[in-house]
């Protein structure tokens, strides 16, 4: 298999900088043959000396038409490299992107210029939909000035729920969502979430576990049954459009409640449970698990679809 690392978004958002820091670092300087691919050329260059010193051989591929498995192969015949970058065209279709088989993509970061990204969000959000949905890590560079990072750490949280988001300014890296940024008083014996709380304790109870467990919250859901859940649980949440009319998710975390079994899938209740912090399967791991005080038959909301703006 051939180690693919792939770096996409927009032009000028910080693609080529990024991959100049990665080839200039002790830690890449390693054997063998690198094989940049560059999908689309900005205003930064790579340098000469650089790619030498990193045995790094840079091929540009100008049109989409071009990314094909067959020319890649040709490409990889021709160089013989040890590992892969691709700096990806942030206008070509990311769904569209086609690899040679034995080409194994080791991780996917996505780089955004903080500073145009609301531009982006409103006019092209199915192309940023399909960019950042399988990334690892997204990096918000330039947010200089901006003052509500919390909102566009949610558009990116909508989609992919477990990536990691980092905002970066000129000095560096800028501190995550505070507690005083949260729709909702974390001192409140009971959390009783609205539509837009629900989806911002989704997202933000996946980082700060911390803050929640223990805790006791209240909200309106849709019952979710999934195939073959284990019995007396089941799933209270929400659906959300993450992008755009096609793009919907449904967010929810298992909950135990002796009665599960009685309930009827897509029916509304009114949960009220704690939260603890489990392992489960389902999760690949430990997150936050709800255990129900209590469960009511509810009438669905006029809304039965949540946004995060």
């Amino acid at each position: 298999m051939k180690a693919v690392y792939i770096i996409n978004g927009f032009l000028e958002s910080g693609k080529t900088e990024f991959i100049t820091f990665t080839l200039s670092q002790p830690y890449f300087q390693t054997k063998g043959t690198t094989l940049l691919l560059l999908c689309e050329e900005g205003e930064v260059e790579y340098d000469a000396s650089l790619l030498k010193k990193s045995r790094t051989v840079l091929e540009v591929i100008e049109e989409e038409a071009s990314f094909t498995p067959s020319h890649l192969l040709e490409l990889e015949k021709k160089h013989k490299p040890d590992r892969i970058i691709i700096e990806y065209n942030g206008m070509w279709n990311f769904k569209e992107m086609k690899l040679p088989w034995h080409w194994k993509v080791e991780q996917q970061i996505t780089t955004i210029d903080g500073s145009t990204f609301p531009m982006y969000y409103t006019n092209m959000r199915s192309l940023l939909a399909e960019m950042v949905r399988n990334s690892e890590m997204i990096i918000f560079n330039r947010c200089d000035g901006i003052t509500d990072l919390n909102a566009y750490k949610r558009n990116i949280k909508a989609v992919n729920p477990r990536a990691d988001v980092i905002f970066e300014d000129a000095n560096g890296e800028i501190t995550d969502i505070l507690e005083d940024d949260l729709p909702y008083d974390l001192t409140e014996d009971v959390l009783k979430l609205d539509d837009f709380g629900y989806g911002i304790w989704y997202l933000d109870s996946m980082d700060h576990m911390e803050r929640y467990v223990g805790k006791t919250i209240e909200f309106l859901a849709m019952v979710l049954k999934p195939e073959g859940f284990p019995k007396g649980y089941f799933v209270p949440g929400r659906m959300a459009m993450t992008c755009c009319a096609d793009d919907m998710a449904f967010l929810g975390y298992a909950c135990e409640y002796a009665g599960a079994d009685n309930l009827k899938q897509k029916e509304w209740v009114r949960v009220k449970a704690s939260v603890t912090k489990e392992y489960r399967e389902e999760y690949q791991g430990e997150g936050p698990v709800l255990h129900a005080v209590s469960v009511e038959k509810a009438k669905a909301p006029k809304n039965e679809i949540i946004s995060f703006n």
